[in-house]
């Protein structure tokens, strides 16, 4: 079966042809990074229009650089949520347009769900499970225990800001260009990861929940402390505390729950220090590590068209009805 995915929840827009679930044939991403950076975070309003002015041309690139003809495609899907409103409506309503005039079965996908198992894709595993996924990125910071495709329960998650709004908040409190989390690990590799004991919220709690939300503040009083700080220094210990929390909670998730394998994605996966801590982690309490592969920790429709073809082999379908759900979160199923 091949796939046609399509992914504008945010500020990327996205299509991909997946054969089988596992064959990425195609995966065109247009980023709107440097449209957004002027103004040091995404625009809704910029972004909508940016999808809607791409999305006919990514669609057609996908499938040329497929070499797959719309009549081979066998679905469509489409992210329906979560994210921002105006950019969910463009792709979800294009993708609709495909599937009705293809009259092929059409699917929306969670976008946090598809996250769950883009590591797996990049291993061309699914059966890896059960496993413990850390979904870790600008908007969520999300521990789940993953026992089948589809099957999933929420362990933990984060109770204010998400790990990536606390580097893209640091970041800026830095004066650091946007986005803000490449920077922060670019830097801080030239850093001290010990000059600066900031706190390691929740990592000695029982629950799996994540908090990073008093751990920017602690860098705000830092440096109004010490404006004349290191900024390497506050990058490399900043990070080393955010690690520390991410690692533990995850290591003890796979202990808690008995699971030989943990993987990870969403755009804070692709951190360096945070894969060589799991790196190094994993083989010592012999877990199986899966990452999701730096194309697919973004944003990307390849991982929504590999889960779609998962969910249509079990009968799944969509309504034409279905509308955008903006702040839908990971659900448990």
């Amino acid at each position: 079966m091949n796939i046609l995915g399509v992914e504008t929840s945010c500020d990327e827009t996205s299509a991909a042809v997946v054969r089988d679930g596992t064959e990425i044939l195609s995966n065109v991403v247009s980023s709107q990074i440097d449209l957004h950076r002027p103004y040091g975070g995404v625009v809704p309003e910029l972004a909508s229009r940016h999808h809607l002015e791409l999305i006919q041309s990514v669609i057609q690139q996908a499938l040329d650089a497929a070499g797959t003809k719309t009549e081979q495609i066998d679905g469509v899907a489409a992210t329906y949520g979560p994210g921002l409103a105006s950019s969910l409506l463009i792709g979800l309503n294009a993708a609709k347009g495909v599937a009705f005039t293809l009259n092929k079965p059409f699917l929306g996908i969670n976008h946090l769900e598809a996250h769950l198992y883009s590591p797996l894709l990049s291993e061309h595993n699914f059966d890896a499970l059960p496993m413990v996924s850390l979904i870790v990125s600008g908007g969520h910071t999300i521990l789940a225990h993953v026992t089948n495709i589809g099957r999933h329960e929420i362990l933990g998650q984060t109770v204010d800001d998400a790990a990536g709004e606390a580097f893209d908040k640091v970041a800026k409190l830095l004066g650091l260009r946007y986005p803000g989390g490449p920077e922060v690990d670019r830097l801080a590799k030239q850093g001290n990861r010990a000059a600066i004991a900031f706190p390691r919220s929740m990592l000695d709690d029982p629950g799996f929940n994540f908090s990073f939300s008093g751990l920017k503040t602690s860098v705000l009083y830092y440096l109004k402390k010490n404006p004349n700080a290191v900024v390497a220094d506050v990058c490399a210990s900043f990070q080393e505390a955010v690690v520390d929390v991410l690692v533990g909670k995850t290591l003890r998730a796979a202990c808690h729950t008995g699971v030989r394998a943990i993987s990870a994605s969403g755009g804070v996966s692709i951190n360096s220090r945070f894969r060589e801590r799991l790196a190094a982690e994993c083989p010592r309490r012999n877990l199986r590590l899966f990452l999701a592969s730096a194309q697919l920790c973004t944003d990307n429709a390849a991982m929504i068209a590999s889960l779609a073809y998962h969910k249509l082999q079990r009968g799944a379908r969509s309504d034409w009805s279905l509308d955008v759900a903006p702040s839908i979160g990971l659900r448990a199923a």
